[in-house]
């Protein structure tokens, strides 16, 4: 029987039923069963590491649950849950409660300035470097091989040496007070343990800003400078006209990843500090010390934080794409 389709309305015209869902559903798996049986392990993976603890967690939102009233087993007793549901008061309380400020506010402020400082640094250091190893230099392997050790080294031990060098006793001070200059207290003071955060996480950022720009440098045609030094264009203008346009794809990816990385950056600020700087807490610290930091552990708040992180970084995403797209679809008219 042949069943046609009308093209004006594209709907069917016959004798034929159109197939249910069911149908569909089955033709489609025995057609495509092979992508389905590949894709099915990254499936149950992502549902049990990001899917199932991000419902989980939202749910804890709109309860009240701590550390003493969730369900818990000491020795051979078990003792039940006891929290309750209490809807978005949690978020109320986050964003509008007598302590909003020194609980949410202080630490979404100083995140902000960490992010902004962060990644503007890593971005104008990592640029300058890229476009210093980019150019014909005897040893530049070895250069670039320098630059990016700060990167391959783990965290951990780059943060711990850190830590070591800014002590009282550390290096650091030992060299500034041979100098006869100050010898600020980086891991006591609330101004220079925010200063020596951002100097640490630029050490650990900049190799990989540093190697993504030089890759984009790479990628330009040599040709458009020596079209614009035929042109008359000084070193300036050929930075200005000719490197930063053809680096726009390349930064734009970047600074959106060092934005990202950089708001949710736990491990600098807690190998740094531990839970003893509250002031210089940023947000996903400072959600890590209310549920595991203090007692009673307060899971209810602390998976808010989460989701509230969460939804920041979804708006700043869309926004920020938005406006990449606008100003591509400008300078393509």
């Amino acid at each position: 029987m042949t069943v046609a389709i009308d093209r004006a309305t594209g709907k069917r015209r016959g004798d034929a039923p159109r197939p249910g869902l069911g149908q569909r559903l089955k033709h489609g798996y025995q057609k495509h069963w092979y992508a389905y049986v590949m894709i099915a392990p990254v499936v149950v993976v992502l549902g049990v590491l990001v899917l199932y603890p991000l419902g989980y967690g939202m749910y804890l939102t709109l309860t009240d649950a701590n550390s003493l009233n969730t369900g818990r087993t000491i020795g051979v007793n078990e003792i039940e849950a006891t929290y309750k549901f209490i809807g978005l008061d949690n978020y109320a309380d986050i964003l509008w409660g007598e302590t909003a400020y020194d609980r949410f506010w202080s630490h979404f402020i100083w995140t902000i300035v960490w992010t902004a400082a962060c990644v503007a640094l890593h971005y104008t250091i990592g640029l300058g470097l890229a476009l210093l190893l980019n150019q014909k230099l005897r040893g530049r392997t070895f250069y670039r091989l320098m630059l990016v050790l700060p990167w391959a080294v783990p965290t951990f031990v780059t943060v711990f040496g850190w830590r070591f060098m800014l002590s009282d006793g550390g290096i650091i001070n030992s060299a500034l007070e041979s100098l006869h200059l100050p010898t600020p207290l980086w891991l006591e003071d609330t101004f220079w343990q925010r200063f020596a955060a951002i100097m640490v996480n630029t050490w650990c950022g900049v190799p990989f800003m540093m190697v993504s720009l030089l890759g984009g440098l790479q990628s330009i045609d040599s040709t458009l400078y020596e079209a614009a030094e035929m042109d008359g264009a000084n070193a300036w203008q050929r930075f200005r006209y000719v490197t930063l346009p053809g680096l726009r794809s390349v930064s734009s990816t970047v600074v959106l990843l060092g934005i990202i990385w950089t708001f949710n950056q736990f491990a600098v600020i807690f190998l740094l500090f531990g839970t003893t700087a509250p002031d210089a807490q940023i947000l996903v610290t400072w959600a890590y010390y209310l549920g595991f930091g203090q007692q009673p552990r307060d899971f209810a708040q602390s998976a808010a934080y989460g989701i509230l992180l969460l939804a920041i970084l979804i708006v700043f995403t869309s926004f920020y794409r938005r406006w990449l797209n606008r100003n591509e679809q400008q300078l393509a008219i």
